[in-house]
């Protein structure tokens, strides 16, 4: 049997999408040789790889020992590239990562233009992910390194220090909560909030929420730190951030409060299966993202 990278990327995309088309699409290849791709793989096995259903595909026994092989080899292709820059200018490396959504917003946007600067031929693919997600992501192999919370359990990983996500509240100075120098977050809950629409901070706060036995009251749902902090100026709800987006985005008409839960200061940690076996440029990109975070 013969498989090339390509077929291997193709089948990682397939099993990680759940889908041929979507594989097809993250892969960027057409739908027709995507799927002939396959079928030849099935062929040359003389065994399915994949279970077709009208919801997806999923992966036969067959096609998951396939896709723990086609993971370590584009891994290594990848270390290879990486080691073998410091000889050539025109390899190019790719980096593939997740995030939790404060860092993805507040540190991760400096770590890649320092990054991304000085490395041009690099390409990083980055996604935001829970904290628990990114931990089974990066243990099976789907990604190289992720940032999370260090209250999520790494399990088998190695992790390394970053610094302190603290999430605080943000109140307009006419709402009446604005003289308060603490708050707990079940005090909070009776108030109308403004939010982020969907990310690993909207799942963090909607688990605490349920811990407590309620729901957060949102009135209005956002996909960008800024636009929730000007709607909080303008009297629409409470909001719940981190202090270093509170800090970007704070002017007069807002009042900080401090969260007194102690799930309200989450430390970041950057997670990876092995630091040492990491392609060239990620740790050299874990190194950046660690110097943001001791900034």
């Amino acid at each position: 049997m013969r498989f090339d990278l390509v077929d291997l990327r193709l089948f990682d995309a397939i099993v990680q999408s759940g889908s041929i088309s979507k594989g097809a699409e993250a892969a960027h290849m057409a739908l027709a040789s995507a799927s002939a791709r396959v079928s030849g793989m099935e062929a040359a096995l003389g065994m399915p790889l994949l279970d077709r259903g009208r919801r997806g595909v999923t992966p036969t026994a067959a096609g998951r020992t396939l896709l723990h092989h086609a993971r370590a080899i584009t891994a290594q292709v990848e270390r290879m590239r990486g080691d073998l820059r410091s000889f050539s200018d025109g390899l190019r490396g790719e980096i593939r990562m997740l995030s939790n959504t404060a860092a993805l917003v507040d540190l991760l946007p400096a770590a890649l233009g320092v990054f991304l600067a000085a490395h041009p031929g690099v390409d990083i693919d980055i996604e935001e992910r829970t904290s628990a997600e990114i931990v089974l992501a990066v243990a099976d192999g789907q990604v190289e390194f992720g940032v999370i919370a260090a209250s999520a359990d790494p399990g088998p990983l190695e992790v390394r220090p970053l610094g302190i996500d603290r999430l605080t509240v943000i109140v307009s100075r006419s709402n009446p909560l604005a003289g308060r120098p603490e708050i707990g977050f079940s005090e909070l809950l009776d108030e109308p909030f403004v939010g982020l629409s969907a990310g690993a901070l909207h799942d963090h706060l909607a688990l605490n929420a349920a811990r407590i036995g309620r729901r957060i009251n949102y009135r209005v749902r956002l996909r960008s730190f800024e636009a929730i902090a000007k709607l909080v100026e303008a009297g629409i709800g409470v909001g719940i951030l981190p202090l270093a987006a509170v800090e970007r985005h704070i002017n007069p008409g807002l009042t900080v409060i401090r969260l007194t839960d102690g799930w309200a200061d989450r430390r970041l940690v950057i997670c990876a299966r092995s630091f040492v076996a990491l392609t060239a440029h990620a740790r050299s990109f874990v190194d950046e993202i660690a110097r943001q975070g001791a900034a």
